[in-house]
C-alpha cells in the first residue's frame, strides 16, 4: 500500500508540473504575440523605411563625396578644394547601409526594431502649411544642392571681389581680396557692433526684379544682399550696431564649389567675430524657392514678404538656436500676425544640419521671401524685422 501512494503522489506531482509549464508556456507566447503585434502596428504608421540600397547610401554621403568619386575617374571634376572622403566616412556609410543604424546617433539601434523611437525630423512645423510636404524648406541647403546657377543669360560677368549691395539698389564693387565686413550706411550710429548679417547663397535673387520668366532667380547685382542692407540700416537707425558682410563666393573663393558653400561663409563669420569681439547676433538672410502664395501676406494692405527661420539640429546646442528663433516669431506674430512661416529644424539627412549655429546660440538662417517677390516687399519685411529684432535687444537688457 506504501508503494502504491507514492506512485499516486509521483504521478500527482508529475501532472502539476506539466499543468504549470503548460501556463507559463501559454503565458509567454501571448506576451511575445502582443509584443509583435504592437511593432507590426508602429510599423504600419511610420514612414516605410528605405532598404540598404544605393538609395540608403546616397542618403548618408554629401554631395561633394560624389562629386570626389567622379574626380578620380574625370579629372575635370577634380577640385583643389579640401576633398570629401575620410576613413570615418566611409566607415559610417558602410555601417549604416548594411546594418541602417546610424553609428553617431545610438536611438538608431532601437529605431531599427521599434518605429516608435524614431525621433522626429521637425520639432517645430510650420503654423501655416508652408514647408513642402517632405518637411524641408523650399531653400535647398548646403550639400543638397545639385548645381551652382552661376551667371544668367544677358547678365555681365561680376567684377573681382565682393559686391556690396547698397539699401536703395545702388552696387557699390568692394576691394579686391573680399571677405572684409562692408557696413552698411549709418553703421557708426552706435558705438559698438552687436550684429552680423551675411549671405551663405548670395546670389539669391528675385524673379520680378530680373524680369520675369525665370525660375530660380540668381544674380550677382540684384539680390538678397539688398534686402540685408536694408535690414542692417534699419537696425543702425534703432540703435542697433551692425556689420553687413555681401561676399560673393563664386567671385571670391579659387575653385569654388557650390556644395562647400556653408564652409565659406563659416570663415565669413569666424573671422567677424575675431575681428569684432562684440558681435552677439547673427543672421544669415537666405530666399526661399516658394511661390508667391505662400511667401506673400498682406498687412494693412500692403503685401510684404514672408519669413522663414531654418534651425540646424546637427549643431548639439541647436536647442539654443531654436528658442532665440521662436523669440523672433512670436514677437513677430504678435506684432504683424502672419508674417511668420514657423520654424523647421533641419538634421544633416535634410539639409547642411548646422548652418554655422555652433559658433553661437543667438545665430539663425532666416528666409526673406520667395523667388516671386519683389524687393519692396522683402524691405518691408526686414523693417518689421529689425523693429522686433531691436525691441528684443533692448528689453533683453533690461531684464
Amino acid at each position: 500500500m506504501i508503494r502504491m501512494g507514492t506512485g499516486k503522489e509521483d504521478a500527482s506531482l508529475r501532472l502539476r508540473r506539466l499543468l504549470t509549464a503548460g501556463r507559463t508556456f501559454v503565458a509567454i507566447s501571448l506576451c511575445s504575440m502582443v509584443a509583435f503585434m504592437l511593432i507590426g502596428a508602429l510599423a504600419m504608421v511610420r514612414e516605410q523605411r528605405g532598404a540598404a540600397s544605393l538609395q540608403g547610401l546616397a542618403s548618408t554621403v554629401s554631395t561633394a563625396f560624389f562629386a570626389d568619386m567622379l574626380g578620380m575617374e574625370i579629372p575635370v571634376y577634380h577640385s583643389p578644394a579640401q576633398g570629401s572622403f575620410s576613413d570615418r566616412e566611409l566607415a559610417q556609410a558602410a555601417a549604416e547601409t548594411l546594418t541602417e543604424v546610424n553609428p553617431a546617433d545610438p536611438r538608431s539601434l532601437l529605431a531599427a526594431g521599434m518605429p516608435g523611437m524614431e525621433p522626429p525630423a521637425s520639432p517645430v512645423p510650420s503654423p501655416d502649411g508652408g514647408a513642402p510636404a517632405d518637411g524641408s524648406a523650399g531653400e535647398e541647403a548646403d550639400d543638397m544642392d545639385a548645381h551652382d546657377p552661376g551667371v544668367l543669360d544677358g547678365e555681365d560677368e561680376p567684377g573681382v571681389g565682393p559686391v556690396r549691395e547698397m539699401p536703395g539698389g545702388a552696387v557699390e564693387p568692394a576691394p579686391q581680396g573680399g571677405g572684409e565686413q562692408q557696413p552698411s550706411a549709418g553703421e557708426t550710429a552706435s558705438s559698438k557692433n552687436l550684429v552680423f548679417i551675411y549671405h551663405t547663397h548670395a546670389r539669391e535673387s528675385y524673379a520680378p526684379e530680373l524680369g520675369g520668366g525665370v525660375s530660380d532667380p540668381q544674380s550677382a547685382k540684384i539680390n538678397v544682399g539688398q534686402v540685408g542692407s536694408r535690414l542692417a540700416e534699419q537696425l543702425e537707425k534703432r540703435g542697433i550696431g551692425t556689420l553687413h558682410d555681401t561676399t560673393d563666393y563664386p567671385t571670391a573663393v579659387a575653385g569654388y564649389r557650390w556644395e562647400l558653400s556653408y564652409k565659406y561663409s563659416k570663415k565669413t563669420v569666424q573671422q567677424a567675430m575675431s575681428e569684432n569681439g562684440q558681435l552677439k547676433l547673427f543672421f544669415d538672410i537666405h530666399r526661399d524657392s516658394q511661390k508667391r502664395k505662400i511667401t506673400t501676406k498682406s498687412i494693412g494692405g500692403q503685401d510684404y514678404a514672408k519669413v522663414f527661420f531654418v534651425i540646424g539640429k546637427g549643431n548639439p546646442d541647436w536647442e539654443r538656436n531654436m528658442a532665440f528663433a521662436e523669440s523672433i516669431h512670436e514677437r513677430l506674430e504678435k506684432d504683424y500676425p502672419g508674417l511668420s512661416r514657423g520654424i523647421l529644424g533641419k538634421t544633416s539627412k535634410s539639409g547642411n544640419g548646422e548652418y554655422n549655429q555652433s559658433l553661437s546660440g543667438q545665430s539663425i538662417l532666416i528666409e526673406i521671401g520667395g523667388v516671386d517677390n519683389t524687393l519692396e516687399e522683402c524691405y518691408r519685411t526686414a523693417d518689421a524685422l529689425a523693429e522686433v529684432i531691436a525691441d528684443l535687444y533692448f528689453n533683453d537688457q533690461k531684464a
